[in-house]
């Protein structure tokens, strides 16, 4: 696995309870669900380098 980049993030508390009932639906971490819903954006919007794109994330969308 890559290295992770930590960095402090401050949250609207209502954005943070939003993430967080949103995660747990999804059955992730506030900050899995972070990162997938940037993730996500990055790559709608073409600014997702491959590289950056895991393995499994990858596969899925060419078997689409």
């Amino acid at each position: 696995m890559a290295d992770r980049k930590s960095f402090p993030l401050r949250l609207d508390p209502a954005v943070h309870t939003a993430l967080q009932r949103w995660a747990d639906q999804e059955m992730r971490s506030v900050n899995a669900q972070i990162e997938f819903v940037l993730r996500r954006a990055l790559q709608q919007a073409g600014r997702l380098p491959t590289a950056a794109v895991p393995s499994t994330e990858h596969r899925e969308s060419k078997e689409e």
